[in-house]
């Protein structure tokens, strides 16, 4: 089983994925376009969501993270996109220096909420928000620390 964070977009999700295809030094990146499915003739999209991302995942560190776009015409049934504080994606990784490359590539142009320390829970903790508005949590040892708990309730 795998539990994916997935993202949505207002329109931007392949500038997304570039960003963080970079950031992450993603091993695998996968997309697809609106206008790469057949339209319905009843419903035909808009020209200007055709170019729109309908599924993508980028793969790196063993993770995955899925993205697309809100198309303006279906905001009526999803909402306006609420950017930001709906949701974080935790990074759970041993090897420290890839956490810190990590860490320092996707706070360019966002801002640090809690800069990578050693914490009660771990040796290396950190949380921003990244550019896109996306909060990002960092713990080395996550795992660990959810053991050691567990055990000891036991």
């Amino acid at each position: 089983m795998s539990v994916i964070a997935y993202l949505n977009f207002d329109g931007n999700t392949e500038q997304v994925i570039a960003f963080y295809s970079e950031a992450l030094n993603s091993s695998k990146v996968k997309q697809v376009k609106f206008k790469d499915f057949p339209q319905d003739p009843n419903y035909p999209l808009p020209e200007n969501e055709l170019n729109m991302i309908m599924e993508s995942s980028l793969e790196f560190a063993g993770g995955k993270i899925m993205m697309s776009d809100i198309l303006p015409s279906m905001k009526k049934v999803t909402g306006e996109l609420v950017q930001g504080n709906n949701m974080l994606i935790s990074i759970v990784i041993e090897d420290k220096q890839t956490m810190e490359n990590y860490f320092s590539n996707l706070s360019v142009g966002g801002y640090v909420i809690m800069p990578l320390s050693e914490m009660p829970w771990s040796s290396c903790f950190g949380m921003l928000v990244d550019k896109l508005g996306v909060g990002w949590k960092f713990n080395r040892d996550a795992d660990k620390f959810l053991d050691s708990v567990i055990s000891n309730k036991q």
